[in-house]
């Protein structure tokens, strides 16, 4: 689409493919240092999907085996923030007395990332490990730091790498951002 080539070309790369590739590799061997016995790994759709199977391949190399588990969670109702934490899809494993590794792309106000390891410690989880891709502290809502972080990220809308905007650029094998001038903002 016209409107989407024209985005692209003025998309700043924030993060490249390699920058990415080598923090995944590091955050699997910080993993890997946990020996974590019977991991359940649960990625947060849809944002973090890319990430998600980037990291549990470093996992995999880094000899953590896992399963594999997804949830669908959503804090936005028709374009605009609610507050409100709605599971969209939930997991079918079981996690009582498992160590859970919580995947999702970008950890802003934590709502949900908070939501979703509260409801797993709720359902029994030994421990539940938190991994985000990207963090941007200065939006935090609620008490939550991530046990693994990729990136802190500028107060930039981020795409690319899984992250979208519309629905598009979630194939981008980078992430990227449109200047706040250049979408006609200011702050």
């Amino acid at each position: 689409m016209k409107i989407h080539d024209d985005v692209r070309k003025r998309l700043r790369v924030l993060y490249s493919e390699n920058d990415i590739a080598k923090r995944i590799k590091e955050i699997a061997a910080k993993l890997a240092e946990k020996q974590l016995d019977d991991p359940l790994a649960i990625t947060i759709l849809k944002g973090s999907f890319i990430f998600a199977a980037d990291l549990l391949r470093a996992m995999h190399y880094a000899g953590i085996e896992t399963e594999v588990e997804f949830m669908m969670i959503s804090s936005y109702r028709k374009g605009t923030q609610s507050g409100q934490i709605e599971i969209k899809k939930d997991i079918d494993s079981p996690v009582e007395n498992r160590n859970v590794i919580l995947i999702d792309d970008i950890l802003e106000t934590g709502r949900t990332l908070a939501h979703a390891r509260d409801l797993l410690m709720a359902r029994g989880a030994k421990r539940v490990l938190t991994c985000c891709l990207l963090e941007k502290p200065g939006k935090r809502a609620v008490a939550i730091e991530a046990d693994c972080v990729g990136f802190t990220c500028p107060d930039q809308f981020v795409v690319g790498y899984g992250m979208d905007m519309g629905h598009s650029f979630r194939e981008l094998p980078y992430i990227g951002y449109l200047p706040q001038e250049e979408r006609g903002e200011t702050r």
